[in-house]
């Protein structure tokens, strides 16, 4: 039973601190819209959509008032939409016309899902889902994508590798008027999980129930005013910190997932506790590196600091919440993140330090702007080597890079709000061309062999 009065030393982080509930995601299963024809089974997603998610923008702003916790966004997954389609045989970018159509119906702000899943091969619908998501990306606004494309437990396809450089490109490409942002809304996966609240890598896993509530927490500005009371603090004691900080903020993820839970109806699926920033001042990952004793982000010794962040704030909260999934941990999306922001532009942070961070944090190279003339291999190259870091780590890892293009490195795109804006980075424009082309599979490690 949680009690209300166990938050509130919190409501100082809320007003002090840009503690707030990153997400609301209700996941909705469509397994039972598959349709041989395509019109009727989207009128069956929309009916769906429209009926398990029609009370969940007024309840979350009930909650909000009532308690004064801010929910920044109420999102919608839904089950991979290459498994929806696979029976109509045709492109299934009306499905994702219908999806934008439902987000914006009940009032949400994003819908992920329109999703394949690949890592051990190609099934029926996936390759017209994934020759599809450049045009339903820049049809839509609300819509997110996701491919996986690989797992520890089936190594990494690289045929859909050398797809999704190209994808990832033709994504930009097609959104240009939009400052490339068809990209930003394109994530690829290896190890994706099937209960992520965050977008834009959410899809409702076919393991998940008919319909559930799953909560993304975030709160770096908090953990960072916590360490600046204690300058002098030792390692040990900066762990201890962090995991108590991170212990209140994952309660109050608790109480909101159980609140909407009971008031909608729907079952309460987990919180993830990642520490997901924004573009505000003090509500950076990159600052609480910084102040845990890094002169900038990305200097000798950050990864080491992101490793401690990391495993504190999963320990802390483990023990606020009776559920725990989604990604959990620390996000570093540049573009998101002011901190990280900053580190790019002075020449700190590189793309190959953000590589190194990202076998020790929750994803991986996300939000990252490069240059707009970089080559489909080189992206495919870059989601290949990050793959790689998932695969062998037994960890979520992802790619979401946003190639500007008719634009250089030190130029900056800009999409203002939760998305922030990214300087063009420098990418290492060696050619992978031979590698990528090769194609197959790369086996699974041996420690995968469990059984």
């Amino acid at each position: 039973m949680i009690d209300v009065y166990d938050i509130l030393e919190t409501i100082r982080m809320i007003q002090d601190d840009c503690l707030d509930i990153r997400t609301i995601t209700m996941g909705v299963s469509l397994l039972d819209c598959i349709d041989s024809d395509t019109d009727r089974a989207c009128e069956k997603v929309y009916e769906k959509i429209t009926r398990c998610a029609a009370n969940l923008a007024r309840t979350a702003e009930d909650i909000e008032k009532e308690y004064g916790i801010p929910i920044i966004n109420k999102r919608l997954s839904v089950t991979p939409i290459a498994i929806v389609s696979a029976t109509t045989g045709k492109s299934p970018v009306k499905f994702a016309l219908t999806m934008e159509k439902a987000a914006k119906a009940v009032g949400v702000d994003l819908i992920g899902g329109y999703s394949a899943l690949v890592q051990k091969g190609f099934s029926a619908g996936d390759m017209n889902l994934i020759e599809s998501i450049p045009e339903a990306l820049a049809s839509t606004s609300n819509v997110c994508s996701s491919v996986n494309i690989g797992s520890t437990k089936t190594g990494i396809n690289m045929d859909a590798v050398r797809i999704m450089g190209g994808i990832v490109r033709e994504c930009a490409e097609k959104t240009v008027d939009q400052q490339c942002f068809g990209a930003a809304k394109l994530v690829v996966f290896c190890n994706a999980v099937e209960d992520n609240p965050f977008m834009a890598g959410a899809f409702h896993g076919v393991g998940e129930p008919d319909c559930i509530i799953n909560v993304g927490v975030s709160g770096p500005g908090v953990v960072r005013a916590a360490l600046k009371k204690y300058p002098d603090a030792s390692i040990n004691e900066i762990s201890d910190i962090i995991k108590k900080t991170s212990y209140k903020i994952t309660r109050v993820g608790q109480l909101v997932g159980v609140t909407a839970s009971e008031r909608l109806g729907v079952p309460f699926g987990i919180v993830d506790l990642s520490l997901a920033p924004t573009p505000a001042v003090g509500d950076s990952v990159a600052h609480i590196l910084e102040e845990i004793g890094l002169e900038s982000c990305g200097a000798c010794g950050t990864t080491a600091c992101l490793a401690l962040l990391n495993d504190a704030v999963k320990k802390g909260g483990v023990m606020a919440c009776s559920r725990i999934g989604g990604l959990s941990g620390a996000f570093i999306p540049v573009s998101e993140d002011s901190g990280m922001i900053d580190a790019a532009v002075r020449g700190s942070l590189s793309i190959e330090k953000l590589e190194a961070m990202t076998a020790v944090c929750s994803v991986g190279l996300d939000m990252i702007v490069i240059p707009g003339d970089t080559p489909a291999d080189v992206i495919s190259a870059l989601i290949a080597d990050e793959a790689a870091i998932g695969m062998v780590n037994t960890k979520t890892t992802a790619v979401r890079v946003i190639p500007a293009i008719g634009m250089n490195e030190g130029d900056v795109l800009d999409w203002g709000g939760l998305f922030g804006s990214g300087p063009v980075m420098k990418i290492n424009s060696f050619s992978p061309s031979k590698f990528i082309s090769r194609g197959g599979q790369i086996p699974a490690p041996l420690h995968s062999l469990k059984n």
